[in-house]
């Protein structure tokens, strides 16, 4: 197979590709770009639909996909049974999202965000058509963009920072005293949920 970089952003006629999966899979050992975009077009929401369903952020769900691609893409000429490849996507999408699930519980409970983690998160890892889980995200993330600057801000460093950012940290960053911290995060998610209220969340 010919050494590329995979792309991983299927065009909308790739998806509705009539060749079976050992064809596509044949034809991406053969070096066809086209073949491989049909492959993700595929299964994209497949995959997408593991992430989301362990509680993973849109940011988060895209590195899942993106690793579950390029797994993929080394493997693709070791696949031993091609008409398999549903559940092959299934079960590496699966130990992703599983590992990535235990980092991040880590992290909320080395920085004590654990309960807030059900405000901003919301009802994103609920099973269901992963569209509708891709939706909610960007709903949450429009409701975040309806806050203050501040608490925009504040939000974004507590919750999706990688690692997630100490009170202390973020209280320099935001100019505050490291006491108000609390405070003000309590304050801002409570607006957070009334604007999530006001959009139908």
């Amino acid at each position: 197979m010919a050494q590329r970089t995979p792309r991983t952003a299927a065009t909308p006629t790739a998806q509705a590709d009539p060749r079976s999966d050992s064809e596509l899979v044949a034809a991406c050992l053969a070096g066809h770009d086209e073949a491989w975009s049909a492959l993700i077009g595929r299964y994209k929401r497949l995959i997408y639909s593991v992430p989301f369903r362990y509680g993973a952020t849109p940011d988060d769900a895209a590195d899942i996909f993106q690793a579950v691609c390029l797994e993929l893409y080394a493997e693709l000429g070791k696949l031993r049974k091609v008409d398999s490849l549903r559940s092959w996507l299934m079960t590496v999408t699966t130990h992703q999202a599983f590992h990535w699930k235990q980092r991040h519980r880590k992290r909320l409970t080395r920085e004590g965000t654990e309960l807030d983690e059900q405000v901003v998160e919301g009802t994103i890892g609920e099973e269901g058509d992963p569209l509708v889980a891709i939706e909610q995200a960007q709903v949450l993330h429009q409701a975040i963009n309806l806050l203050s600057p501040r608490c925009q801000e504040l939000v974004r460093l507590l919750f999706f920072s990688d690692p997630p950012m100490p009170y202390g940290k973020v209280a320099a960053t935001l100019g505050l005293a490291t006491g108000s911290i609390g405070f003000i995060r309590g304050r801002c998610l409570k607006r957070l949920q009334d604007e999530l209220g006001k959009l139908g969340f």
